[in-house]
């Protein structure tokens, strides 16, 4: 029998309802628990600024870095049933969730789709996917860039825990 394939990802998470904190823990315990997947690594968490939709409470965003056998689409769906039961909703493009969990690498493959693609469309834009990857992995290169390479391009701030980023076509 053939052993499966296993890839390094980068998983984004981000929740601003109830106990935000407590919302990535539990994603992250479901992620750790799923079939042929397993978290090796998180990145601090930080509170960051809403994007597209300003008028909410921050969110807290992380990521975590999983080895997974997984292919995207099979990730894609494993991510939205811990949405589902955790509660996400999509009522508004950029409102508010009790979670959100995004693929934003997944070993060396580039794919595309009409519901993912990866690597992930808006990552480079967004200071808090950026920073806590730069965490994780600040040598990683996406399109030939480091995260650092492409924060550089970003107008935004970090004080502390708190990530502030200039309105973008997040």
């Amino acid at each position: 029998m053939c052993e499966p394939l296993f890839r390094t990802g980068y998983i984004g998470l981000g929740s601003n309802m109830g106990d935000p904190g407590a919302y990535l823990r539990r994603a992250l315990d479901a992620l750790n628990g799923a079939e042929h997947t397993e978290v090796e690594d998180v990145s601090p968490v930080f509170r960051t600024e809403p994007q597209g939709l300003r008028g909410q409470a921050w969110f807290s965003n992380c990521v975590a870095r999983i080895r997974t056998a997984l292919g995207p689409e099979a990730l894609l769906a494993t991510l939205a049933g811990i949405e589902a039961r955790l509660g996400r909703v999509r009522e508004l493009k950029w409102g508010p969730r009790t979670i959100d969990l995004d693929i934003l690498l997944l070993g060396d493959i580039r794919w595309s789709s009409d519901t993912l693609e990866i690597p992930h469309p808006r990552m480079c834009g967004r200071a808090f996917v950026l920073v806590p990857l730069m965490h994780l992995a600040p040598d990683i290169l996406i399109s030939g860039r480091t995260p650092a390479d492409w924060l550089s391009g970003l107008v935004y701030s970090v004080n502390g825990d708190a990530i502030r980023q200039e309105e973008s076509d997040a």
